[in-house]
């Protein structure tokens, strides 16, 4: 097809307006059970893609990988197939104490520590959700976490602690790696978009074991990501 896009795999005969991005492609097969008519759609790189129906609303649920490149990428070529609406389901640590494993962190905002955006805007500019979204996210969900959260590129910088410490102070609640890229193009692009996330590692905790705990499909954390899905789920189909 001519609009066959060359990383995601997919065209606008999808005929798809809303889309859920997750960052790993397993975190499909989470989210297969909770959609009817499902079909899986194409897997090219960390771009694996299925459509399925939720209360009757036709949602295609594609992950793009690790981090703000590749996010964009797929939030690109999503545009060119015509989807309109998108919100990430994706992972968090927490930036602040009391935020538990498995509990939802939505972003009102994001700082934009990464290396891609300021290639498409400079840094003065917001990286914020289209408000209709975050308020059906508030409707379905008024008692997560919400508040700003940082986008990064790394993890194992020799600073990581300090530069944590410090966002932790200015009243960041969590942090990931695509949220940023996702509202800042999507906002270019003339689309609406969201973000909410599923906290994996409690602040000043080890990462290596919350991240396992999300691979292995520990209680809390598995918990967790059923639940933003569902969230995602119920806003993309009000």
């Amino acid at each position: 097809m001519e609009d066959k896009q060359p990383h995601i795999q997919l065209t606008s005969e999808i005929n798809v307006e809303d889309a859920i991005i997750v960052g790993d492609p397993a975190r499909i097969d989470a989210a297969t059970p909770l959609l009817q008519e499902v079909e899986e759609l194409a897997y090219n790189r960390e771009f694996r893609s299925i459509t399925g129906r939720y209360k009757g609303k036709k949602i295609l649920v594609i992950s793009t990988g690790i981090g703000a490149p590749s996010t964009a990428i797929g939030v690109e070529e999503l545009k060119n197939i015509g989807v309109k609406r998108i919100i990430r389901v994706g992972s968090a640590g927490a930036m602040q104490k009391g935020i538990d494993l498995g509990e939802m962190i939505i972003a009102e905002g994001v700082v934009r520590d990464d290396g891609l955006t300021k290639n498409y805007v400079p840094k003065a500019y917001p990286a914020v959700p289209a408000i209709n979204l975050l308020l059906k996210a508030k409707k379905y969900a008024p008692t997560a976490n919400y508040g700003i959260v940082r986008s990064h590129d790394g993890f194992y910088m020799d600073n990581n602690a300090e530069v944590e410490e410090f966002w932790s102070k200015k009243g960041i609640i969590g942090a990931d790696m695509e949220s940023g890229a996702l509202l800042v193009i999507a906002r270019q692009r003339g689309m609406e978009a969201m973000s909410i996330l599923n906290n994996v590692v409690l602040y000043q905790e080890d990462l290596s074991e919350g991240v396992n705990d999300l691979v292995q499909g520990e209680s809390n954390v598995a918990s967790g990501e059923k639940a933003t899905l569902n969230l995602a789920l119920d806003i993309l189909a009000d």
